[in-house]
């Protein structure tokens, strides 16, 4: 990878278990909020001790030759006078395949060779601190014992106090369950006190190459709606034991399948987008996925529930779900399934009493209920401000992604059930969408805006994915008028929000203003058809004039941007050289940014700062050229 990533991840399973090298040093493991996540590494070469990964402590570093960053791996080569040292981590959640997208094990295989064409004797050494167990280390007391597991020496390490799944928020960390470290075959296990912290260690000697093994059990995984949920992983009764187990026994194969995957979008993205696109994407899939939990709930439906990363801590955000679905639809609909499952749950209580989409359905890990604009009472009463709702936005997203999982099954199966909350939503967009009042939209960070040129276009890609949908389940002369409706609505924002350049405005109101018609995208991807090639052209003129070194500012109102809708405006562009030209400027951003958090999707477009948000799930948007 020519890029140097923001930061460079490590081990990358769910919103809970993360760890992340804050600078290309190494120097500082953290969980993605920031806090820290200490692991140190350290190698003995003829018994004289080296710092390779996390706190030095003291001792010499390996220096850093090379890192190279993948999909699913992240691998490190180091040296001395002595040896060369590489250290690979792969984090195998495979968006494909459930079960390894669920499964709660990462690995670090670590292999040398001599430098001096000498033989040397080469032990490897990983400590995981307290701080994996703990919100913060100081808030309570873990302790560590040995267990079994087949073919692995392994320990556990846990917080006294056990309390499953009680609390939520977004600068929050788990401070339940049990971490495991493991190394396959023989290893010397045991803690140790490091600067104040309580800390589990194991040691490997290494003949070539030693296969270290990092997992955690979080024993409940999201409470939904007063249920407590347990991972997809243990649908069938796995324990983590036999888990990690298995993850020792099929490392070579399942890395196999994680090289291939990553290969093979390579060659795609490099193909249509280049090289810098085919980066961005490498270094954004482990980070969405790990951003998400699998579980299944009792009837043995699969949720697939995100956490809106350093924003509120949301749980199953709808418009947090909508940029992030490109890459869902483009490898595995069902886990985008999963995200709208809680969503259409909540919708049907009693408790949302809207003629419009939700929010959210909760703060992770606990989903009982939209939290976004909604103050929950003492005695159980649900108050909500309908000022903070986004009733035109979260109903153009669910029926836009509806349509978009017709068109991924060749199928209405899925959205079927739901039909009468559908058709309820698409009303509203009929009776709203042309010219929004002032309300919310997903980039609610720049406030209330009425007359949202982008906005109604998502009103317009609503209706017309509707009428796809009624296409799909046979009402031919229902769809047919729907997508007259949106044909209609789509000429009149042609025509009212026109500027003199031949772009269109951020407002109805707002003569020569611009903005991100990043919703019109699905008309592209449809073929079909309600906004002009003048339109299109228009648009993309204006997105290069517009153009600062780290990309295209959002509207006219800041000079920040956001990564995922950025990606989107690029597609709307005829020519493969206008992509390249708008994401190589999201390339450089994050080349240079000296914000050292996983990829942020909000940033200043001159200077590359980060604005606000990290980690976030909405970097699944930038698949979406690859849909095309």
């Amino acid at each position: 990878m020519k890029m140097r990533p923001p930061a460079t991840p490590i081990i990358n399973i769910d919103p809970y278990f993360s760890v992340w090298a804050e600078e290309s040093v190494l120097n500082n493991t953290v969980h993605w909020t920031g806090k820290p996540n200490t692991i140190r590494g350290r190698v003995f070469v003829d018994g004289e001790e080296y710092h390779f990964l996390g706190d030095k402590g003291g001792k010499p570093d390996m220096e850093i030759e090379n890192i190279s960053v993948d999909a699913h791996s992240t691998v490190i080569t180091y040296k001395n006078n002595a040896i060369r040292l590489v250290a690979h981590f792969t984090s195998p959640t495979l968006v494909e395949d459930l079960y390894y997208a669920s499964r709660p094990v990462a690995y670090c295989k670590v292999s040398y060779e001599s430098l001096d064409g000498l033989a040397h004797e080469v032990k490897v050494k990983f400590s995981v601190s307290e701080e994996l167990v703990l919100n913060k280390r100081g808030e309570g007391r873990a302790y560590s014992q040995p267990v079994k597991v087949e073919g692995v020496s392994a320990q556990r390490m846990g917080k006294g106090e056990q309390r499953v799944l009680h609390r939520s928020g977004d600068d929050i960390r788990i401070d339940w369950g049990y971490f495991y470290l493991g190394v396959k075959g023989e290893a010397a296990l045991g803690n140790e006190v490091y600067r104040d912290m309580y800390a589990v260690y194991a040691t490997a000697e290494l003949k070539s190459e030693a296969l270290f093994l990092f997992a955690y059990d979080d024993i409940d995984s999201i409470q939904y709606f007063g249920k407590n949920l347990k991972a997809y992983w243990k649908k069938d009764g796995k324990t983590i034991e036999e888990a990690i187990a298995e993850a020792a026994k099929d490392y070579d194969a399942l890395l196999a399948r994680c090289d291939e995957f990553s290969n093979k979008l390579w060659d795609e993205a490099t193909a249509c987008g280049g090289e810098k696109y085919a980066e961005l994407l490498q270094l954004a899939l482990r980070q969405v996925m790990a951003a998400h939990k699998l579980v299944v709930d009792e009837e043995g439906n699969n949720l697939y529930i995100s956490k809106e990363c350093y924003s509120n801590g949301c749980a199953a955000t709808v418009d947090v779900t909508y940029p992030s679905a490109p890459m869902f639809l483009k490898y595995n609909p069902e886990l985008l399934k999963g995200m709208l499952r809680p969503v259409m749950r909540y919708a049907a209580s009693e408790e949302w009493d809207y003629d419009f989409a939700p929010h959210d359905v909760g703060q992770y890990p606990l989903l009982n209920g939209q939290v976004y604009g909604v103050r929950r009472k003492p005695d159980g009463t649900v108050e909500k401000n309908y000022n903070m709702q986004m009733p035109v936005e979260e109903c153009g997203n669910m029926i836009i992604l509806f349509a978009a999982i017709c068109d991924a099954d060749n199928s209405a199966d899925f959205v079927r059930p739901y039909m009468d909350t559908v058709r309820e939503w698409s009303r509203y967009l009929i009776k709203y969408g042309l010219d929004p009042e002032n309300q919310l939209c997903t980039d609610d960070f720049a406030g209330h805006l009425a007359h949202n040129v982008n906005l109604s276009i998502k009103a317009v890609m609503g209706i017309a994915g509707y009428a796809r949908i009624l296409e799909r389940l046979g009402e031919t002369a229902e769809a047919d008028k729907m997508m007259a409706t949106a044909r209609e609505y789509a000429a009149s924002i042609m025509e009212r929000a026109k500027n003199s350049d031949g772009s269109y405005r951020l407002a109805f109101d707002r003569p020569e203003t611009f903005s991100l018609k990043y919703n019109s995208v699905w008309d592209k991807l449809w073929g079909t058809g309600l906004f002009t090639e003048e339109f299109y052209k228009g648009e993309i003129a204006r997105y290069k004039k517009e153009l600062l070194p780290y990309g295209v500012p959002l509207d006219s109102r800041e000079r920040y941007t956001k990564s995922d809708w950025l990606v989107w405006a690029a597609c709307l562009a005829e020519d493969k050289e206008d992509f390249e030209i708008l994401t190589a400027s999201l390339w450089s951003a994050y080349n240079t940014m000296r914000t050292f958090v996983p990829m942020t999707d909000w940033y200043y477009c001159d200077t590359s700062h980060m604005k606000g948000f990290r980690h976030r799930t909405v970097q699944g948007g930038l698949f979406i050229k690859l849909m095309f």
